[in-house]
């Protein structure tokens, strides 16, 4: 198995010597602290935040745990107090609606530099996945300047790898005409769209498609399951958000959790309650810091992702942090009849069974789940229904009661929610 590639653009990136996880998170320190400086110096959000902290008595990373943290809502209500250069050295603007309503939007903001950031380690994240003579689609936004897929197709050409910047799924049949015309070997995008396209055109996968990054969203294991089923597909996952800048880690060729993007950034597994750092093994709440962001430094912003640091070296033999694949997000859990009820669990459940191409989760103020599952066809409800049934009370020992209803297939509810976090949702919330 080869080391990632990561771990020589990292080294090669900050000069570190020797080759250590000591050394890199001296390296990370030095950056935090200037961080520190520059944000309090040109933000007016951190001024204020910090004013009443001396950043010289930041001499280690357990002393930047004083430090406090950076909510998702600051963002929402302070979006340009954040900002630490002038209107005209902005070159993106990205405007984050992540629930589907109106008024919860979030505004991150980028230069050049910050670009730039991102396409390079695009590249190498890329290069843990594709080599010579691949061909990549990707099917995330990449019409504008800045956007995702437009950063993807400038970091692969620098690779020489050849890339179709071909959107968000909306056409099955124009996306698989695309996949066999340009002779498509890879595909980077939304897990749950990915696996509509091997469900409904599995035969892409048997003879095209070799390799899949699953980005944007966590990542199930029997989403992964079903998508390698055959043995002939890869399924690769990415851990990254806006407010990194689009990319924070890639999995090697280990496939046993994401080596991190820790040139650029600092990541800390924290107990969302205490606010404590956890221990490496340790379940908890995804923070991270930029470390050389210029626009729009986030200093320990909560993500709301739950993981963990894996304790044991990865089998590529990088000296790298291994961070475990993201189990979901906290909001993803919902307390029914006193029983706490997540995504994960659902999904591990639900999305085994081929024939449902997506489902809906909805918990009513009568202590009731109500599940949609969308199929192709509703042949065979009842079998598929009957097993569900059986798979959810086994899970959860009868402690709610729900319902099971199938609807046919349109491409609407996919295509509609597919750049959306997934939820169980509220009766009476919009989705």
């Amino acid at each position: 198995m080869h080391v990632t590639p990561l771990e020589n653009w990292i080294l090669e990136r900050t000069h570190l010597a020797p080759k250590s996880q000591e050394a890199l998170e001296a390296y990370q320190l030095e950056k935090i602290r200037k961080t520190l400086h520059y944000a309090k110096e040109k933000s007016r959000f951190y001024n204020e935040t910090l004013k009443e902290t001396d950043l010289n008595s930041i001499t280690s990373l357990s002393d930047f745990e004083q430090i406090p943290f950076t909510t998702p809502s600051d963002i929402k209500h302070n979006a340009h107090d954040f900002l630490c250069v002038s209107a005209h050295e902005i070159e993106r603007i990205v405007t984050l609606n992540t629930s589907g309503t109106t008024g919860d939007e979030k505004r991150l903001f980028f230069t050049h530099e910050d670009l730039e950031e991102t396409i390079d380690f695009f590249q190498y994240g890329m290069n843990c996945l594709v080599e010579k003579g691949d061909k990549v689609m990707v099917l995330l936004p990449g019409s504008a300047f800045g956007s995702i897929g437009d950063l993807l197709k400038k970091a692969l050409w620098r690779s020489n790898i050849e890339c179709v910047v071909h959107g968000v799924l909306q056409d099955v049949e124009k996306t698989a005409a695309c996949i066999e015309e340009h002779h498509i070997t890879c595909i980077v995008g939304i897990p749950m769209q990915v696996r509509y396209l091997s469900l409904m055109k599995p035969e892409l996968f048997n003879t095209h498609i070799q390799k899949v990054l699953l980005s944007t969203d966590y990542v199930p294991d029997s989403l992964v399951k079903t998508l390698s089923r055959n043995g002939t597909c890869k399924a690769f996952n990415h851990y990254g958000m806006t407010e990194m800048g689009y990319g924070g880690g890639v999995e090697c060729g280990c496939l046993n959790g994401y080596h991190l993007r820790e040139n650029h950034l600092y990541f800390e597994i924290i107990d969302p309650v205490m606010g404590k750092r956890v221990r490496d093994g340790e379940y908890g709440e995804v923070v991270f810091t930029t470390l050389n962001r210029q626009a729009m430094p986030l200093i320990r912003y909560k993500t709301g992702d739950i993981a963990r640091f894996v304790t044991k070296p990865c089998g590529c033999g990088t000296f790298l942090r291994t961070m475990e694949k993201v189990r979901g997000r906290m909001e993803d859990n919902v307390i029914i009849n006193g029983h706490e009820v997540s995504l994960r669990a659902l999904d591990e459940i639900i999305l085994r069974e081929e024939r449902v191409l997506n489902y809906h989760a909805l918990c009513d103020g009568n202590a009731t789940l109500h599940v949609t599952l969308i199929v192709a066809n509703i042949a065979q409800e009842k079998a598929l229904k009957e097993r569900l049934y059986q798979a959810i009370h086994a899970q959860f020992h009868n402690a709610f009661s729900f319902s099971i209803k199938c609807q046919e297939d349109d491409g609407s509810p996919l295509i509609i929610h597919s750049m959306i976090k997934r939820k169980i949702h509220h009766c009476g919330e919009k989705e």
